[in-house]
């Protein structure tokens, strides 16, 4: 399968989530699915989600507690092979304008930033 062209405000509710088929995973348990960035800003880009519907990280309450455990285990877990495998890795989220998806998610980079030609998802 295909990833549709997609024009909405949370790529990974529409079709990250429900699709994993058609993504490069690297992680996917109950809670969380990690998958190779479907258009990279780095030579490696890793993005790291809640199944959950959580807006973002400002936004979490207690009740979002095991979600956000399972989520950055699954973090630690990513950035500790990608920082094995290539020597360095990053972690970042976006909050307000600078978060395109409006769902929490978390990147998981190595390596050079990809000059980019549209905006991504």
């Amino acid at each position: 399968m295909q990833l549709p062209e997609y024009h909405g405000d949370d790529f990974y509710c529409d079709v990250a989530i429900p699709h994993p088929e058609a993504l490069r995973v690297v992680h996917d348990d109950a809670r969380v699915l990690a998958f190779q960035h479907t258009k990279p800003f780095w030579d490696v880009h890793v993005v790291v989600v809640p199944k959950r519907h959580i807006p973002s990280l400002t936004a979490t309450t207690d009740a979002d507690e095991a979600d956000l455990r399972a989520l950055f285990a699954a973090v630690r877990s990513v950035a500790g092979v990608v920082e094995a495998e290539y020597g360095a890795a990053a972690v970042l989220t976006n909050l307000g304008r600078y978060q395109d998806s409006k769902h929490l998610h978390v990147h998981v980079h190595s390596g050079a930033r990809r000059p980019q030609l549209d905006r991504w998802r």
